[in-house]
């Protein structure tokens, strides 16, 4: 949950000002930063918690696969863009992406 609240939060501030063209670079820049800070504050004790029971490399792969449905989300819902084909085949090959992370996991050092 902590990752998913995370990410709206970074894509909004990534994403966000797209609808607002006329607003100063400046302006979308400061807000941007200000809303990622919210970002920050949920992945890093979502990265914490998680690293006992994944390895790093597993918890970015989640994160990306996270970030990702939440922007097909943002992109869908506030943006107006539509899903297409390709961009369906390319979530099936990250959640490939995702199996072989985790159906061959590295082994942590110690």
């Amino acid at each position: 949950m902590l990752l998913v609240a995370s990410n709206l939060f970074m894509t909004v501030a990534w994403y966000g000002h797209l609808r607002f063209t006329t607003a100063p670079l400046w302006i979308a820049v400061l807000a941007s930063w200000g809303i990622a800070l919210f970002e920050y504050t949920l992945q890093v004790p979502a990265n914490r918690i998680g690293y006992g029971q994944y390895s790093a490399t597993q918890l970015k792969i989640i994160q990306e696969v996270v970030s990702l449905t939440v922007f097909a989300g943002f992109a869908w819902l506030y943006l107006g863009e539509r899903l297409r084909w390709n961009t369906v085949v390319s979530f099936a090959l990250i959640v490939a992406a995702v199996w072989f992370a985790f159906a061959f996991p590295a082994e942590k050092v110690s």
